[in-house]
């Protein structure tokens, strides 16, 4: 089996930046088709929504466990076999009239996912060490960021021009293109392969949990995606049905929340200056101000440019806290990257789940105000885990420990 050298290193790199984005396209690209599947299918707004959480739960559920298998058995045919189920999914939710078809693939293309990017996450650990490992692994959510940017977009203009599945051609061709370009070019990074005898993968599993620093950042990473995908899956019924607008607008919206996710995760590489803890206290501190703003204000504005201004500052904070963390959380234990990657993301996107389904559940979110709500109980679980675990965050990491 090929493995990656100094020959290969460097297109195995390109191509598992150009896989990172994968969660984000699977998730987003399709968010302007919402009315138009629930239409097509015969279903509600609550039924389609459904097709995301679906893919949220097995994907975050999913790494859990992918962490130590590719720990154990590598990285590359894993990958491929992945890429070719996640293809073929596509195609047969385009082929099904049956709602429950979709939510089968959707669950099938979180587990997929979850094998692909972790193991591109852990790739990176695997190949780069010092500060090289620090630059590509801050990389990750700013390359993962461009996804919420040009999806939703693209989707948008797929939806007006071809209907809804014309995005699940999309995922399709892009999976096959990945899947043909890792066959010839990449190849297996994993250096030293751990034992899989569950008592010991359970040991590891503790470890890495019961450690407050890393624990909460699982937390903090997942209360902040969770304010994303809350505005991605109400963007389409507010922006179609409260503003009677078309998805070409939800994709513009969505364009622009991406960019603050983006921008907010430049910054994050980029500022060095002060603590860990310093720079996360304050931006939380900030963002649930400027929550509690649009709340205020959503009293006498009903405008959709004046929300998305405040949906772009609390993404763009949100970005910056992302950035920040995951960074922090992916290089804390490097002797168990696969593990560490699977519990950071799959733990995460466990908690956007549970946390966008149970307020989306509670808060009939039609504009400004009801966004802003949701947005605030996710403001106050950041505050609150950060406070909690300041103590460790303030104290100098032990890689490992």
């Amino acid at each position: 089996m090929r493995r990656i050298n100094e020959h290969n290193r460097r297109i195995s790199t390109i191509l598992s930046f150009i896989l990172v984005p994968l969660s984000g396209l699977a998730t987003d690209v399709y968010l302007p088709s919402f009315p138009d599947m629930a239409a097509a299918f015969n279903t509600t707004e609550a039924g389609i929504q459904q097709t995301m959480v679906l893919f949220l739960v097995s994907y975050g559920i999913s790494q859990f466990f992918v962490g130590s298998i590719i720990d154990s058995f590598g990285r590359y045919r894993l990958n491929l076999m992945a890429l070719f189920i996640f293809t073929a999914s596509n195609f047969v939710i385009i082929a099904t009239k049956d709602i429950h078809v979709v939510y089968l693939m959707r669950v099938i293309q979180g587990i997929c996912t979850a094998f692909i990017i972790v193991g591109k996450r852990a790739l990176l650990v695997d190949v780069y060490t010092g500060e090289q490992r620090k630059h590509y692994t801050s990389m990750l959510s700013i390359i993962w960021a461009t996804a919420p940017i040009v999806a939703p977009f693209v989707g948008g203009f797929l939806q007006n021009s071809f209907g809804w599945t014309a995005s699940f051609y999309l995922l399709g061709i892009y999976g096959l293109v990945m899947f043909l370009l890792e066959w010839t070019f990449s190849g297996e990074s994993l250096n030293t392969a751990q034992p899989f005898q569950l008592p010991a993968v359970l040991k590891v599993y503790r470890r890495l949990i019961s450690t407050p620093d890393f624990s909460a950042g699982v937390l903090v990473l997942g209360a902040s995606y969770s304010m994303v995908m809350v505005f991605s899956m109400a963007a389409p019924f507010i922006v179609e049905h409260t503003f009677h607008l078309s998805a070409v607008t939800t994709g513009y919206c969505a364009l622009f929340s991406g960019l603050a996710l983006f921008v907010g995760g430049i910054l994050g590489k980029s500022i060095k200056t002060g603590s860990l803890y310093g720079k996360l206290i304050t931006a939380g501190i900030i963002q649930a101000a400027i929550v509690i703003l649009m709340f205020t204000t959503g009293t006498f504005s009903g405008s959709l440019q004046v929300m998305m201004v405040f949906v772009v500052l609390v993404h763009g904070i949100g970005g910056f806290v992302y950035n920040v963390f995951l960074t922090y959380c992916l290089t804390r234990f490097p002797q168990n990257a696969g593990v560490a990657s699977g519990i950071t993301s799959g733990g995460s996107y466990l908690v956007t789940s549970v946390g966008s389904s149970a307020v989306l559940g509670f808060i009939t979110i039609s504009g400004q105000q009801s966004l802003a709500a949701g947005y605030f109980v996710f403001s106050l679980l950041i505050l609150g885990v950060l406070l909690m675990a300041g103590y460790k965050l303030r104290a100098p990491a032990g890689v490992g420990a």
